[in-house]
């Protein structure tokens, strides 16, 4: 299978540059994977699509103001990092611009608060460095660092929070499950109310879930490492949903690549790593269905939902999409596939 054949054009217009006025008030296209059946209708009424006894699984991380620009030591050259993940104590993966100014012993200074020193060399333009400061390092990160928003919106966030799902609570993210946006407070009690149970992981959104594939040949992309977390009374509730044969609905890839990735004969707690890669034809083994957004061409976000609908009914849903002006990407239209 080729990475061109996820390929589709799609109008500069249609990439949303902001969050829709009202979270719950973005557009939502909802795909029979049996039928290939589309209907069309706003956010809120995804209420209508869940039924009593239904599992929905949402994802809590929480993105840090990943994007720090500082001063390489001796030369004051602007150095941008992305902060990707924490691997040891003050030790945290980032991706470095430009990285080839980057070498182990490199230091970069980030207004006086912060120093980082470049203590390994990765592939990719990705860098491993050590950081040095006063105070809670999340606290310090908050006064210098800025969200860090997908280069293809333009438009400056005037609210961080927009950026963040209302149930986001823990840090970790390097980009946000931007599924998980179209929620609100009212429409989650909603759901409950309706009988549906809600249960949180987390999976802490990395260089895996965003990368492009850069590679013809799908089965040569290597996807990166994250981590993800599934606590004791979460796992109970998961291996009860799979005996009694209840829908588990994901919101959002993460979700979804979490879920697939813990499942083996039954749900397991602890803190995990998982690189898993999900294109056709795999198989899916507990996700019954996906709500997700409308994701960039030839993205592996593109794959997965292909793989749990079928190539050719995404393509046609992503086509009438496009003639009916849905917003695209993070800040857009929501999908839901059942």
């Amino acid at each position: 299978m080729k990475t061109s054949d996820f390929d589709f054009n799609l109008p500069d217009e249609l990439i949303a540059q902001h969050p829709n006025e009202k979270r719950d008030h973005s557009k939502l296209l909802s795909l029979n994977k049996n039928t290939n059946e589309i209907e069309h209708c706003s956010f809120y009424q995804i209420v209508d699509y869940l039924n009593k006894d239904d599992c929905l699984v949402i994802n809590n991380t929480k993105v840090i103001p990943a994007r720090l620009i500082g001063e390489k030591k001796d030369t004051n050259a602007l150095i941008e990092i992305l902060l990707l993940k924490e691997v040891d104590k003050d030790h945290w993966e980032a991706l470095a611009k430009p990285a080839k100014r980057i070498k182990v012993g490199t230091i970069i200074n980030f207004a006086g608060l912060i120093t980082a020193e470049c203590v390994a060399v990765l592939e990719e333009g990705i860098r491993i460095f050590k950081f040095s400061y006063q105070g809670i390092f999340l606290e310090v990160l908050e006064k210098l660092g800025t969200m860090p928003l997908p280069p293809y919106i333009k438009e400056k966030l005037t609210d961080n929070n927009r950026y963040q799902t209302v149930y986001a609570s823990i840090s970790g993210s390097a980009a946000a499950p931007t599924a998980g946006l179209h929620f609100t407070e009212e429409l989650l009690n909603r759901i409950k109310e309706k009988g549906v149970m809600v249960l949180e992981i987390t999976l802490h959104v990395g260089l895996g879930t965003f990368r492009p594939v850069v590679v013809d040949d799908v089965n040569s992309h290597k996807m990166h490492q994250e981590t993800y977390i599934i606590n004791e009374d979460v796992a109970k509730k998961l291996n009860e949903a799979i005996k009694f044969k209840k829908r588990i609905i994901a919101c959002g890839t993460t979700t979804v690549r979490t879920l697939e990735s813990n499942y083996q004969n039954g749900f397991k707690a602890g803190t995990f790593n998982t690189d898993i890669f999900i294109y056709p034809p795999y198989k899916f083994k507990v996700v019954d269905a996906i709500i997700t957004n409308f994701h960039l061409p030839k993205s592996t976000l593109l794959m997965l939902i292909s793989a749990f609908s079928n190539k050719d009914s995404i393509m046609k849903a992503y086509n009438e999409a496009i003639n009916r002006r849905y917003r695209f990407f993070s800040f857009g239209d929501a999908m839901f596939i059942y």
